[in-house]
């Protein structure tokens, strides 16, 4: 743990680089490639596994929503993930999805993850152990415990549109919030009242690019008003 880390709330969700190659070899620990497969196959973490399947943990019959239980359960016993697993999740997008997938691991039950702090390009500029070979990996047995109350669904989250206690946080780019970016949907803008913070602000600059400090967090979510007393939806 650095010093900058220790100064989170919550620093154990994320794996800083010097930790994770010093558990390279962990039998505990899997390091999750979340990047496309195509990606994962040039180079990827020593010892880390990569995904066959959409990065964002879709559902394979649905891909508006996340994987069911049975679809989560089969792909994290591919990629050896058991109930005592250690998972560390990172990806060469600025850790959009490797944070989808720690969300996934968390919403069914899996609480021991980590993102890995820089992601792949801190880790590679920095000359640390990487690979082109694939682990065979044991297929232990995932049991999803899922967590409802790490998801809006949809009729609450209408109903409290107008709620003052409650604060919808759009993590979006600037064009999709103000509706030039539509990325083929029908409808464009954002929900009434939410207040707005590309995902980007929360991060320093690339190429290593890491979280801010807990102190830039900080006065980043105060200006915006995401404040401790209100109940926070992000989307």
């Amino acid at each position: 743990m650095t010093q900058a880390s220790a100064e989170y709330a919550r620093p154990e969700l994320l794996a800083e680089a010097d930790w994770l190659e010093a558990h390279l070899d962990d039998p505990n620990v899997r390091v999750i490639d979340c990047a496309t497969f195509d990606l994962y196959q040039k180079a990827h973490i020593k010892n880390a596994v990569g995904l066959r399947v959409n990065p964002v943990i879709k559902n394979a019959d649905d891909t508006v929503h996340v994987m069911p239980p049975d679809q989560f359960a089969k792909l994290m016993g591919d990629l050896g993930v058991g109930p005592d697993t250690t998972v560390v999740t990172y990806d060469t997008a600025g850790g959009v999805p490797a944070s989808r997938m720690w969300w996934a691991l968390n919403y069914y039950g899996h609480t021991n993850a980590k993102v890995l702090n820089g992601g792949w390009e801190k880790w590679f500029h920095e000359g640390r152990p990487v690979s082109r070979e694939i682990p065979k990996v044991s297929a232990p047995a995932f049991v999803p415990a899922t967590n409802e109350d790490l998801l809006c669904p949809l009729d609450y989250g209408k109903s409290h549109v107008e709620d003052s206690k409650v604060l919808y946080l759009d993590m979006r780019s600037e064009g999709e919030w103000t509706g030039e970016t539509t990325r083929g949907n029908k409808r464009s803008g954002h929900i009434p009242g939410a207040v707005h913070l590309e995902w980007t602000n929360f991060m320093n600059a690339e190429p290593n690019r890491t979280w801010k400090s807990a102190a830039e967090l900080k006065a980043l979510l105060d200006a915006a008003g995401v404040t401790p007393d209100r109940e926070v939806i992000t989307y």
